[in-house]
């Protein structure tokens, strides 16, 4: 039999693990070593982790039995594999991968379709999984203010997902970990990253060169840092905006030129 474990387990151990521990993450020659998954059957819970059991079991209360039942060590690839238990025979059977699910939008999106989604999808961390996106933001709803967007996200303690389309139709943005504020210093994990569409789909992850993932205040919104400039750069009034190659991100720029204009922005979150 396999050992059960709460759900604040289950979130602390998620929490560690997307805040880059140093006791189980290990960073070299710029790459994160392989991910694994820890997948609860019975209450789906997916968890990306690296394969230092000993330091998992450090953080829960029960040590994971690798033999157990209950529970599997696989690789994130494998995971897309999942098993689930019939209630009719308590045999198992394939489902559906969760990166093979679109997210569900509470509202029509300008900017993204079935395609842009799809893409996404694979590259949302497990935590995003089965929840809907709401929008939060969107110029045509809410006009082209910096202010406004901090504003409506004030209450907001999820990710969110930024999306601009620029005057050349080209259509890019971030997933950032954490949800956009004024902040005297740069805020955000890992989990952070890039994408564009030219129209064939690109997406940028942390480097592991450093944390500049987002910063923000009262005249500007930037995600990337420490090069020439920002990877994504947007003005008080949501209008201007420029892209440029970043060492947080190791990104290309991700509008058709490095300053832009922008046409639509929209801002998802995820309600959990």
């Amino acid at each position: 039999m396999g050992v059960a474990y709460s759900v604040g387990e289950v979130d602390h151990l998620y929490t560690f693990f997307a805040q880059w521990s140093p006791e189980v993450c290990h960073k070299g020659d710029n790459q994160w070593k392989p991910h694994y998954v820890i997948k609860d059957k019975n209450q789906n819970h997916i968890l990306v982790v690296e394969k230092d059991i000993a330091a998992i079991n450090k953080i829960l209360s029960k040590p994971i039995n690798t033999a157990a039942k209950k529970w599997e060590i696989i690789t994130a690839k494998d995971s897309k594999r999942r098993q689930s238990l019939c209630s009719s025979d308590d045999s198992e059977a394939e489902e559906p991968s969760y990166h093979d699910v679109l997210p569900v939008l509470s509202d029509h999106s300008n900017l993204l379709d079935d395609h842009h989604l799809e893409k996404l999808a694979a590259h949302m961390p497990a935590r995003t999984y089965g929840y809907q996106w709401q929008l939060v933001y969107s110029t045509a709803v809410h006009g082209s203010s910096l202010k406004t967007l901090y504003r409506n996200m004030a209450e907001v303690d999820s990710p969110v997902l930024l999306v601009v389309k620029d005057m050349h139709k080209k259509v890019f943005g971030a997933f950032s970990s954490d949800p956009f504020r004024v902040s005297k210093y740069c805020y955000g994990t890992g989990e952070t990253f890039l994408f564009s569409f030219n129209p064939d789909f690109q997406v940028y992850k942390w480097s592991g060169v450093n944390s500049y993932f987002v910063s923000g205040n009262w005249n500007s919104l930037q995600l990337g840092g420490g090069g020439s400039g920002f990877a994504l750069w947007l003005d008080a009034d949501l209008y201007r905006g420029s892209s440029f190659s970043s060492p947080t991100f190791h990104n290309a720029p991700l509008s058709t030129n490095e300053d832009f204009i922008v046409q639509d922005l929209e801002v998802w979150t995820v309600q959990n």
